[in-house]
């Protein structure tokens, strides 16, 4: 499915309702997810990383891509994929590798190789030519400045976002923003569709869209919690 298909799901949603986009980390968990009705699934670094052993920001490229490649042919349903902050590769270069997996989005964050966050108005920039690269891939801008715990999280992260929606995000994921401040941030950024990461301790989805969530992601709590259930039952 195109990537019109996948940015058409984040509008017209019920308060209530947000997209819940389920995290594979294979093409396996791929299937699952399809078969229990979901409509897009979201591809999440660190679950693949460690399907593959290794640790979260340590895949390989080569790697990254080829498992969500995988993913993308065992579905039907469009994929976004995570590439965490795009590898270091010019924006051209991602965008051909993001087409040759099938993917039709991809999320990319605003923390650098070095595990700080990256001058914002250089990641705009950056976000800005993947969009000049490819004008119809869905685009979500993750925002680490909670995650990173900056001090006075939430107007820097209203800063970043409405930099990556000027630079062509379709969506912003201020990952791990806590619960009072997703109100706020609906707030200042008009419609534009907000992620929200949910946590087995946070609100229940429902509740999330309620607050001001669009769209709905796990990371990698998915596989985690799958572990924990294969787990129990040895």
């Amino acid at each position: 499915m195109s990537a019109s298909a996948l940015r058409a799901l984040h509008h017209g949603l019920p308060a209530d309702g947000p997209l819940v986009l389920p995290g594979p980390w294979d093409a396996a968990s791929a299937r699952a997810f399809e078969e229990a009705g979901y409509p897009a699934l979201a591809t999440p670094s660190a679950g693949i990383a460690a399907s593959l052993g290794y640790e979260d920001g340590a895949t390989p490229p080569v790697e990254m891509f080829a498992a969500v490649a995988r993913i993308v042919r065992s579905v039907a349903v469009p994929v976004t994929a995570d590439l965490e902050g795009g590898y270091g590769l010019p924006a051209a270069e991602l965008v051909e590798r993001v087409r040759e997996t099938g993917a039709v989005g991809v999320n990319l964050e605003d923390t650098g190789p070095d595990r700080t966050l990256k001058d914002p108005e250089a990641h705009a920039e950056y976000l800005a030519e993947v969009r000049a690269a490819a004008p119809d891939l869905f685009l979500n801008a993750r925002v680490d400045v909670y995650v990173r715990r900056v001090p006075e999280p939430l107007p820097a992260a209203i800063a970043r976002a409405r930099l990556y929606a000027a630079a062509g995000a379709d969506c912003v994921y201020p990952i791990v923003a806590p619960p009072a401040d997703l109100p706020v941030l609906r707030s200042a950024l008009g419609d534009l569709p907000l992620n929200a990461l949910a946590l087995p301790d946070g609100p229940p989805v429902p509740e999330l869209g309620r607050l001001g969530a669009t769209r709905v992601t796990f990371g990698d709590g998915l596989l985690r919690r799958a572990l924990a259930g294969l787990t129990s039952t040895l």
